[in-house]
């Protein structure tokens, strides 16, 4: 289940807890964030091949990159088992922006994006189904717990790809970080 906790900057206790899809896209969106549900029914499980998640989702891709001018699509495809986990974790794991949008599709398992802005912190699980357009310039971090379990579809206005900008904060240290996911202890 999606959920969305909202905190102050200097506190850890949630100001607000939401599960309902609607209630969290329509919060996402008075920031500026695009949070959708969508259909994830290929039968695309974590470790899949990125050319076998693309043919899967050709249509959706296409569709996205069409409406939005998107130059770019790339795949994140992690289980539990991946040799590269923790080198991949880390990398996203501190405060940085982008300066294009950060689009992401999941079509398996989940993954925890958390946003920093205008003063308040939007921790945002994200699970199959979910797309969440992050608007460039947003300040955040994205956490796939130690135990990865998940697949997303990458969308880039850039040719090159991922490209962050780090800020140098170190507030994404003082937030909770992703539990595993239960559906990484079923792949285990």
């Amino acid at each position: 289940m999606s959920r969305l906790r909202i905190y102050d900057e200097t506190d850890h206790s949630p100001l607000k807890v939401l599960t309902d899809h609607p209630a969290i896209a329509a919060e996402l969106n008075a920031i500026g964030v695009r949070f959708e549900q969508w259909e994830a029914n290929q039968p695309i499980q974590p470790g899949a091949s990125q050319d076998e998640v693309i043919a899967a989702y050709k249509s959706d891709i296409d569709r996205l990159m069409k409406e939005n001018g998107y130059q770019a699509v790339d795949v994140i495809s992690l289980k539990p088992d991946h040799p590269d986990r923790a080198a991949f974790r880390s990398k996203f794991l501190n405060e940085h922006t982008h300066s294009e949008d950060e689009v992401r599709f999941f079509v398996a398992g989940a993954g925890q994006f958390t946003l920093h802005k205008d003063g308040k912190v939007y921790e945002v699980l994200c699970e199959k189904g979910d797309l969440i357009g992050v608007p460039d310039g947003t300040r955040h971090w994205f956490d796939m717990s130690v135990s990865p379990y998940f697949v997303a579809i990458r969308l880039f206005t850039n040719v090159e790809g991922w490209v962050a900008s780090f800020t140098g904060e170190d507030i994404a240290e003082r937030f909770p970080r992703m539990d595993p996911h239960p559906s990484a202890a079923l792949a285990s």
